[in-house]
């Protein structure tokens, strides 16, 4: 087992272990029955998860004598807003939630956050455990306690921080994933080692053949420094006040997509494609050299993500989207943008007509004012 100390040094009490082992689920009722002991849990998971993972923590957590409710919400993001939140409130009010229960977030990223933000919230706080089966929760949503729902007006607009108790990691839950899923995650593969690490960078160039979902054990040691890396950035920034806004990486071009698209897109390749752009534009202000933006692109290419943005994109809701994105200031809408693999530039103001030239929307200029 890898275990990684997320240590909060201001607040030490919500220090948390991040577990890491193929199986590690099949455990994770006798670990939570020791750790947690018999307060009132509620398992928040989706219509996809329950029928994999939820029923059997379910069976497991009674058998422990752990007092269990299993709520599951249709999967995607659009179960990412208020309706389900209102939904979820009244089940857990109505199942006897207390100041002492514990939420249980077990699922992707959608349910992570969404789960998140209902144990952030739920009577002040209530305790929170994450255990994510998704290559982009286990690698980046389910660490850092960065938790939030939707708005029409743009993604993850409303939400908090707040830090979980633990963290339960299994690789073999990848096995069930699609493979369409697989790739989506490990956009944010991409984007910590592009962001943190160049060493990790090249080595997931030299392995590009074997990274596979089936390949558990080559996926634990990618896990394993993708989490650290991770771990490492929150423990100097919990509130993303400064460096821990690198991780931001394609996500103001990647959110943007998303939400002005009605969220067609995937969150990893929303990414994958905010990072190409973002690429070109630190191409564009002499920030990034020619090669490494072609080895960003050249991997992301490797791991069948897009690069390129759709054709389809509704320029006025798209920059509408990106001036509404959470690093914008009085300024502008700041991106975070690279000097070279594994070395970010944050806070960089990028012009509009940047942006539109290196999504390709110049042409559509004149025809939307």
């Amino acid at each position: 087992m890898t275990r990684i100390r997320v240590r909060l040094d201001a607040l030490r009490d919500r220090s948390y272990t991040v577990e890491i082992r193929p199986g590690i689920l099949a455990e994770v009722p006798l670990l939570l029955s020791r750790s947690e002991g018999k307060r009132r849990m509620f398992v928040i998971t989706d219509s996809n998860v329950t029928r994999y993972y939820g029923r059997a923590l379910n069976s497991k957590l009674a058998a422990a004598g752990c007092e269990v409710t299993v709520l599951d919400v249709p999967a995607g993001e659009r179960s990412k807003g208020s309706p389900t939140v209102n939904f979820l409130y009244t089940k857990v009010f109505r199942g006897g939630i207390r100041r002492d229960s514990l939420i249980i977030a077990l699922g992707g990223g959608v349910i992570g956050d969404l789960a998140g933000y209902i144990a952030a919230t739920v009577l002040r706080g209530v305790r929170l455990v994450q255990i994510p089966t998704t290559l982009l929760a286990q690698v980046d949503s389910s660490v850092g306690g960065k938790v939030g729902i939707d708005h029409p007006a743009g993604k993850n607009l409303i939400g908090a921080f707040h830090q979980p108790s633990a963290v339960y990691i299994d690789p073999e839950a990848l096995l069930t994933l699609p493979p369409d899923e697989f790739r989506n995650g490990f956009a944010e593969v991409i984007k910590i080692a592009a962001a943190l690490d160049a060493p990790f960078f090249a080595n997931i160039e030299r392995n590009a053949q074997r990274i596979r979902r089936e390949n558990t054990a080559l996926n634990a040691k990618i896990l394993e420094t993708a989490v650290a890396l991770k771990a490492s950035v929150v423990e100097k920034d919990e509130r993303e006040t400064g460096l821990r806004r690198v991780l931001n990486l394609g996500h103001t071009i990647g959110h943007a997509l998303e939400s002005s698209g009605g969220f067609a897109l995937k969150h990893g390749q929303a990414v994958a494609i905010g990072m190409a752009v973002e690429a070109r534009i630190s191409r564009e202000l002499g920030l990034l050299g020619a090669s490494d933006c072609q080895r960003l692109t050249a991997m992301l290419e490797a791991a069948d993500l897009p690069v390129t943005p759709p054709r389809s994109i509704n320029e006025r809701a798209f920059m509408s989207a990106i001036a509404l994105d959470k690093k914008s200031d009085v300024s502008g809408t700041r991106f975070v943008l690279l000097r070279r693999i594994g070395e970010c530039a944050p806070g960089v103001p990028v012009p509009a007509d940047l942006i539109r030239k290196t999504m390709g929307l110049v042409s559509k200029k004149s025809t939307h004012g």
